[in-house]
């Protein structure tokens, strides 16, 4: 009887336990295409029952330039910068330096909640690179929590993959193909419309004859 009633109590409490566990800041998505620009979001958990998370500084891989933050209500952040040597240039705009890290504060993440910070970067070439992302979270209890580890630890990076780019052609292809359903799309519908105004049109000339008749 007694093995009975432990059983499923260790393993209602593997599954009380198991999210917290797994609730880790992430970087998302976790892979995008090398020398591309690319849109992040940060998410951040909260893993405490008692208190809330209320400051985050995220350090920025190295290769990361034209970094933007998209506005969040109720948050401020500041930013630490760093020279280039030599420039950057992408595009036709040179960059003298890099945002080196932000620092989110001024809202809160409650117990049981999580959040994102958006921000958007041109990220490096280099299929296969791994970006790291230290970050530190702090709790209005004052307890801090360093995700800075590797990833088999329990405070590990968030960290992003560079993948292979798309090909300029393969891009193009698809984009025609879009464009050529949209376009065929656009004809069926041109095409039903006018059978049902010629439709509507047999109809009353019929209806006029018949009173004409009568």
């Amino acid at each position: 009887m007694i093995r009975r009633t432990i059983v499923p109590l260790l393993a209602a409490a593997a599954l009380v336990l198991a999210p917290a566990a797994a609730a880790h800041v992430t970087v998302n998505p976790d892979a995008v295409p090398a020398d591309s620009f690319a849109r992040f979001a940060i998410r951040v958990p909260n893993e405490r029952g008692n208190a809330d998370t209320t400051k985050l500084v995220v350090q920025l891989p190295k290769g990361l330039v034209f970094v933007s933050f998209q506005p969040k209500p109720g948050w401020t952040h500041v930013v630490t910068t760093e020279k280039l040597n030599p420039p950057v240039t992408v595009e036709g705009e040179t960059t003298t330096e890099r945002i080196a890290t932000v620092t989110w504060q001024g809202g809160k993440i409650g117990p049981g909640e999580f959040d994102e910070f958006g921000m958007s970067a041109k990220v490096p070439g280099g299929a296969g690179t791994k970006l790291i992302f230290p970050a530190v979270q702090t709790y209005s209890n004052g307890d801090v929590v360093r995700w800075i580890g590797p990833p088999s630890s329990d405070e590990p990076a968030p960290q992003v993959t560079l993948e292979a780019p798309v090909p300029e052609a393969q891009s193009a292809t698809a984009a025609e193909s879009s464009t050529a359903g949209d376009d065929g799309h656009d004809s069926l519908a041109l095409g039903l419309a006018i059978a049902g105004l010629a439709a509507g049109l047999i109809a009353l000339a019929v209806a006029l004859l018949g009173r004409r008749r009568a």
